[in-house]
């Protein structure tokens, strides 16, 4: 049976702190707190995961700056059509809908895992003049910004596969932790509260169901790998690479491939013994080497 979030009490503070705000048709959970007057950060989370994520830093960056986020459709406590037709442009046109909505003239952005995707491609509409606001600043935690350096693990290709829609009823709650737990790092694997907690809010709504609709994101990243990636060569904004080096994902060898395409790089911070969600696993760190890019270009 899927975990009702009225067992974790703090899971549930996060939701009633949000609200569902309708953007593009859908209903979308949108969280947005502290004092309008600061500098905002958009936080856009990753796969298969939700705003949650960023729970673990949202406290201390709270403290200098306005926090934005959101449920993309599909994830957390938004709404989770059953269908193959999610793509990571539709999710930027989500973004940019809470952006207009929010009326943010300017804005950092942090993402992380299938985030990272959408700001890549929010930064493209940026430099072609399409973009919401104004970015002032981008930083990427672990995720798949170049499609030939992201190792997909085996159940996400499997996901992938016509044989996605039938494994989804296949995989519980053990095949979930077992699986998931695979790219934290050693010494910081998730707790079993973290575990249930994830799983919750995955579930909400049935989304563990959509898990084979939601990973079409890899192939949107074959598709668009030239104007992503230009967007990281061309970047008029200061970009942040914080990146947990044991990720099997898109751990250090994401790092060695960004530096050979020359793409902009003006803060990066390596966290050897992290894994692939380093705001959960060493939320300190993060918190100091994502304070420590913006206060070098005086946004802090």
């Amino acid at each position: 049976m899927p975990l009702s979030p009225s067992k974790h009490p703090e899971l549930a503070s996060w939701r009633g702190r949000g609200s569902l705000r309708t953007l593009c048709g859908h209903s979308i959970f949108t969280i947005d707190e502290g004092d309008h007057a600061k500098p905002t950060i958009v936080l856009i989370h990753g796969f298969p995961t939700s705003s949650w994520d960023w729970d673990s830093i949202w406290a201390q960056l709270l403290e200098n700056y306005r926090l934005v986020s959101l449920d993309m459709l599909g994830f957390g406590f938004s709404d989770k059509p059953n269908r193959r037709d999610y793509t990571i442009h539709k999710q930027a046109d989500l973004v940019e809908a809470l952006i207009e909505e929010l009326n943010l003239t300017s804005y950092h952005v942090l993402a992380h895992d299938y985030g990272v995707s959408v700001e890549q491609e929010l930064l493209a509409r940026q430099i072609d003049g399409t973009g919401k606001g104004t970015q002032l600043s981008c930083c990427f935690l672990n995720g798949g910004l170049f499609p030939e350096t992201h190792k997909a693990l085996l159940i996400q290709k499997l996901m992938l596969s016509p044989m996605g829609k039938f494994i989804n009823h296949l995989t519980g709650f053990k095949q979930f932790s077992r699986s998931f737990s695979k790219v934290f790092g050693a010494e910081t694997k998730p707790t079993q509260q973290q575990l249930e907690e994830f799983w919750s809010v995955i579930n909400y709504n049935e989304g563990r169901h959509l898990f084979h609709n939601l990973m079409t994101y890899i192939l949107d990243r074959r598709q668009h790998r030239a104007r992503w990636v230009n967007a990281l060569q061309s970047s008029p904004i200061p970009i942040s690479l914080i990146n947990g080096s044991v990720d099997p994902v898109s751990g250090s060898h994401l790092v060695v491939r960004y530096k050979e395409l020359e793409c902009r790089l003006d803060h990066l911070k390596e966290l050897p013994t992290i894994g692939h969600y380093p705001q959960v696993e060493a939320p300190e760190q993060v918190f100091n080497a994502y304070s420590e890019f913006l206060a070098s270009f005086g946004s802090s």
